[in-house]
């Protein structure tokens, strides 16, 4: 069956990888087509822009454009075209997200994890699960008393457009802090700031509406949730792909 198997990017003038999909295969013949491909990545400049090797059981292929190189292992009976194909679509893909400085800079291998198709958190914790739940129920009761709020007002004076916002607002940011737990993003703690911000500054305009423990409520979910997804790190790539 036709299959791609495993695809990295790779920096041409030394070959440092920048960023790979997830390996589920660990057959010895695999894992010697992965030595192959690293040996290959560093010898990158002495060849053209595109080609191929050859294995007992797989072919390795590459293709690679302004410093930057797209490399993939496949099936023998994968065809060219197609694979070619794919490696100029995952170069696109990159180049567009980072710039050539960013790229040239990089030191440590894996600099670009994030790019990775398959990239995969670490398991979700019971206290996570906790704060998703909260964060869930302060979204849902910011958003019932601001559709209230708006429904009642009839003559929508600056002062309740003010407090329609700040019910709205924070609803947005606590759903927004749910997919950050849940998801990496980039840029994750300058996210968690501004979504902290948010919470926090509206349910402070809010405080002649709620009191005061009604408002400790909502921010400590808020730094709970927030401290949450800044200690929810990335799984460390196993060791067997030799870097």
């Amino acid at each position: 069956m036709p299959m791609i198997l495993f695809a990295s990017v790779v920096r041409v003038r030394d070959g440092l990888p920048l960023s790979a999909s997830t390996d589920f295969y660990h057959a010895q013949e695999f894992l010697e087509c992965r030595r192959q491909l690293k040996a290959l990545a560093r010898r990158l400049p002495q060849y053209p822009g595109r080609g191929s090797a050859e294995s007992r059981d797989f072919n390795i292929y590459f293709s690679s454009s302004g410093g930057v190189a797209c490399m993939a292992i496949c099936s023998r009976q994968c065809p060219a075209a197609m694979v070619f194909c794919f490696l100029e679509t995952l170069w696109w893909d990159f180049t567009a997200s980072y710039d050539t400085t960013c790229i040239g800079l990089a030191s440590r291998p894996y600099a670009f994890l994030e790019f990775a198709p398959n990239l995969r958190m670490e398991p979700v914790t019971a206290l996570g699960v906790l704060s998703l739940v909260l964060n869930i129920l302060c979204a849902a009761l910011n958003l019932v008393r601001g559709v209230h709020l708006a429904e009642h007002s009839l003559q929508v004076a600056q002062e309740e457009v003010g407090n329609i916002l700040a019910f709205f607002i924070p609803s947005v940011a606590c759903i927004v802090q749910c997919y950050l737990y849940l998801f990496y993003s980039p840029a994750r703690t300058l996210k968690v700031v501004l979504t902290l911000a948010f919470i926090s500054l509206g349910n402070m305009y809010l405080h002649g509406l709620r009191n005061t423990w009604q408002v400790l409520f909502h921010i400590g979910v808020a730094s709970l949730s927030s401290y949450q997804i800044l200690t929810r790190q990335l799984q460390e790539r196993q060791s067997d792909y030799g870097v």
